[in-house]
């Protein structure tokens, strides 16, 4: 019997550790191990310069301002500190989804996307920097991980309040809610009262098959709404569309950092906003005592126009220009419209032509008038000087040596 009992437990133990193995494969890749790896994933090491760096161009301003002295809350998943090249640039701040503790950490990556793009440090060896790369970042969780359908509108409120407390100059949100809160209304106007700039991520559900519902606080009057382009400076399908769009950036196979180290490519109005957000940041840092309203003419007066024309409910008035924004001369007040000339058109086209005309001989008759001026001018002089006789010219001289240079010329008189 003993042995008979021994061969049955061994048989059991067999088909229990059969039946094991087969609910690790089939549940394995959703038990919270393989989330807890996600966290840890490296991105890779690449060397050449993406394209949303070689398009935007911001390294030409570096010599003006790299934003340094500006912090940006970015209102994302929170972001990796530890990241090399987020390495000293990236403040404790603050979890509005637990309610208490820093959000310097990131398991689901996308707040250290938008961050990367940011202030992306310069290093040795790597083409991919950010923008504004002396800038800060606070960070604000206000996802949860693993949390889809945009933020909750409670948490989004408490993370706008908490970035306003804390001192941020620019705050991105750079995932929307969809729900037009009042508490999230009240907390973007604590911030647009404070003078800080809010930049807010338009959403990525504006696809064929999708509801393209309106994104909070995007939507908010004095919030900066931004929407994603390609490499070819065509909205992204994903990128939802309305009138709260007020500038596209780049969204589209977007290199930038990964969690832990390396890079990675993405998609999406988040990271554009980003890039926005980081424009902000060399503005502010430029002209710090630039108000919102400033500050956000400067970015839509000086956007480069996109395929869908100003005021277009796809592109806004167009792609962020850092170079412009912070070296254009912004036009407060639009150009006068000149009124039609009374009468019909073939007396106004009488009038032109015998204008024109008489245009053209009192140009000439000054001119002539300016030659013969001239030439008296230096005619009489030396008339007076030889008493009138006339000039044999002296015989040419040779030299050896070379002329002497004149003064330079100047550019500016």
């Amino acid at each position: 019997m003993t042995t008979m009992w021994s061969a049955s437990l061994m048989w059991l133990h067999r088909i229990l550790a059969v039946a094991l193995v087969g609910v690790v494969a089939v549940v394995g890749p959703f038990a919270a191990p393989a989330a807890a790896a996600e966290c840890t994933d490296p991105g890779q090491d690449i060397t050449t310069v993406p394209w949303a760096q070689q398009n935007l161009g911001a390294s030409s301003v570096w010599a003006l301002t790299r934003g340094s002295g500006v912090t940006v809350a970015v209102l994302e998943s929170g972001v990796d500190a530890a990241h090399p090249q987020l390495s000293g640039r990236v403040d404790a701040g603050v979890d509005a989804v637990a309610g208490t503790g820093p959000a310097n950490t990131d398991c689901v990556g996308t707040g250290t996307q938008v961050a990367g793009v940011i202030v992306g440090k310069v290093t040795n060896g790597i083409g991919f920097t950010g923008v504004a790369p002396l800038a800060r970042i606070l960070p604000v969780r206000v996802v949860a991980d693993r949390q889809t359908g945009g933020a909750q509108a409670a948490q989004l409120a408490k993370g706008i309040n908490a970035a306003v407390d804390a001192g941020a100059h620019v705050i991105d949100v750079a995932v929307p809610t969809y729900t037009d809160d009042p508490a999230v209304r009240a907390a973007v106007q604590k911030a647009l009262d404070k003078q800080i700039v809010v930049v807010a991520a338009v959403g990525d559900l504006g696809g064929a098959n999708q509801q393209n519902p309106t994104p909070y606080p995007a939507a908010y009057d004095g919030v900066i709404g931004v929407g994603a382009v390609d490499e070819r400076g065509i909205r992204m399908d994903s990128s939802q569309f309305g009138e709260y769009v007020d500038v596209v950036a780049p969204g589209g196979n977007i290199l930038t950092l990964q969690r832990a180290s390396g890079l990675t490519v993405v998609n999406g109005t988040g990271v554009a906003s980003g890039f926005v957000s980081a424009v902000v940041a060399l503005v502010r840092a430029f002209i710090p005592r630039a108000t919102v309203a400033e500050v956000t003419r400067r970015l839509t007066g000086t956007a480069v126009p996109a395929a869908g024309g100003p005021g277009s409910q796809f592109y806004g008035h167009g792609i962020v220009n850092p170079a412009g924004a912070l070296t254009d001369q912004v036009v407060e007040q639009p150009p006068a419209v000149i009124g039609p000339v009374d009468g019909p058109a073939p007396a106004r086209a009488s009038i032109w032509a015998g204008s024109r005309r008489w245009a053209l001989i009192g140009t000439a008759g000054a001119l002539g008038l300016a030659v013969v001026i001239a030439a008296l001018a230096v005619a009489l002089p030396r008339g007076r000087r030889r008493r009138w006789r006339a000039e044999h010219p002296a015989p040419a001289r040779v030299r050896d040596e070379p002329e002497e240079p004149g003064p330079p010329a100047m550019l500016f008189d």
